[in-house]
C-alpha cells in the first residue's frame, strides 16, 4: 500500500505566524505556489493560507497586507496528515474537508505537502476522479487548505 511520504512534495516552506500577509504573498510568488502552511515560532503547524485568503480576507476588506499577520488568518484547527498514512487516508481526509492540499507532519513538524496534483500523477485514474469530484462538488467546510 502506498503512503503519503511516497507522493508528497518535500520542499514545502512555511510562512511564520508573525510574518505579514504581504510577505506571505511574496513567498507564494517566488515559490510559484498558491498556498503556504502557517508555522509557529515553535515550528508547529498553526494553519494554512492561500492566495485567495489574502485577497478575500485582507485586500477586499480594506486591510493593509503589510500590517496584518499570517496568524490573523490561521483560524480553526489545522487539517494535516502523517507522512506514514496511506494515500487512501489522505484522499478520504481531502474529500471530508474538501481541500486540495494537506500539510504532512512527522514528529510534530512539517515535512511536506501532498496535493490533489501529487495524487493525480501517481494514483489510479478512477480514485483521482472521485477525489476531484468530491472536493469540487461542495462548498469547503473549513477555511484551512
Amino acid at each position: 500500500m502506498s503512503v503519503v511520504r511516497e507522493f508528497m512534495t518535500t520542499d514545502a516552506q512555511c510562512v511564520k505566524e508573525d510574518q505579514s500577509l504581504q510577505e506571505a504573498a511574496v513567498m507564494m510568488r517566488d515559490l510559484d505556489c498558491g498556498s503556504l502552511p502557517i508555522c509557529g515560532n515553535d515550528g508547529k503547524l498553526k494553519g494554512f493560507i492561500t492566495d485567495r485568503d489574502i485577497v478575500l480576507k485582507c485586500v477586499a476588506e480594506g486591510w493593509n497586507a503589510s500590517e496584518k499577520r499570517a496568524a490573523d488568518l490561521a483560524q480553526g484547527k489545522p487539517i494535516w496528515i502523517d507522512a506514514d498514512a496511506s494515500i487512501d487516508a489522505a484522499i478520504d481526509l481531502m474529500e471530508k474537508h474538501q481541500v486540495r492540499r494537506l500539510p504532512v507532519i512527522t514528529d510534530h513538524k512539517l515535512v511536506g505537502i501532498i496535493s490533489q496534483g501529487d495524487i493525480a500523477r501517481n494514483y489510479s485514474e478512477q480514485r483521482v476522479g472521485e477525489l476531484v469530484e468530491h472536493i469540487s462538488a461542495k462548498t469547503p467546510m473549513t477555511p484551512m487548505g
